[in-house]
């Protein structure tokens, strides 16, 4: 599959005088965690289709510093941040696209104070725009017939009010899109977030990826989508717990439409 996907850097189009559309961000899940990679790559697949002019700033991307951030340890997110700052205001940066809600809701609305102010997307929001502008054509078929269920992560809908973007996307795939009793403003956490993927869980009868599994399971989906690698692990380990593997994938939005050109 890398054979075929061209993923250029901005350092290669700053050696040839040009500026990309936008900047893809890749975050650190997207890039070391070997589940998000997919998702990453089936991005880049619907940027490649639609022609989109993009780069990645690849060895000089570096965390955000938004788990720092959430752990309590604002020095270490401040010096990131402008780590990253310098980097893209260099670029002259404007547009940023990211697969990770965390990453968006941090570059968008965490480092205009500190001198970082961009035009931040989420890729959800940007596969509905090329939708919309008729340069990506989904053909419909690939989940014709198959129940979908979307879990809104808290960082795109509760934190950033984002909740139709990754529907109307969705749609476009002729799944049955069918919603969970907890959903959009009333959503549960995935229990990833604000740096809790990284420690243990807290005393409690039942982890909380575990719960709202069961609750994506009520709406009986034939796949569960989200949109944010962690939702996704904790959603997929979920799908574990309860033993539905042969019947229920996780997938990203932008795998599904990937997998419906």
């Amino acid at each position: 599959m890398n054979g075929q996907l061209k993923v250029p850097t901005m350092a290669e189009y700053m050696a040839e005088g040009k500026q990309p559309e936008i900047l893809f961000w890749v975050g650190s899940a997207g890039s070391y965690d070997d589940r998000a990679k997919k998702i990453t790559k089936a991005f880049v697949k619907l940027l490649n289709n639609a022609n989109v002019d993009f780069a990645v700033l690849g060895a000089e991307e570096s965390n955000t510093g938004d788990v720092a951030k959430r752990a309590g340890n604002e020095f270490l997110f401040q010096m990131q941040a402008f780590m990253n700052i310098e980097v893209l205001n260099a670029y002259e940066v404007k547009r940023i696209v990211t697969c990770d809600p965390h990453s968006f809701n941090c570059i968008k609305n965490e480092y205009p104070s500190l001198g970082g102010d961009y035009n931040v997307i989420h890729h959800t929001q940007y596969i509905k725009e090329l939708i919309d502008t008729g340069r990506l054509s989904v053909k419909g078929d690939t989940y014709k017939g198959k129940r979908i269920t979307f879990h809104d992560p808290c960082y795109l809908g509760r934190a950033n009010s984002e909740f139709d973007s990754p529907r109307t996307v969705l749609g476009k795939s002729n799944a049955t899109l069918v919603e969970m009793k907890k959903s959009k403003n009333f959503a549960m956490c995935c229990g990833a977030g604000g740096a809790q993927m990284f420690k243990d869980a807290e005393p409690g009868n039942k982890e909380v990826n575990v719960l709202r599994t069961e609750q994506a399971l009520k709406t009986t989906p034939d796949i569960i989508a989200t949109g944010c690698p962690y939702c996704n692990t904790m959603m997929t380990d979920g799908i574990k717990a309860k033993e539905k593997e042969e019947s229920v994938i996780v997938l990203d939005v932008a795998e599904v439409i990937a997998n419906s050109l």
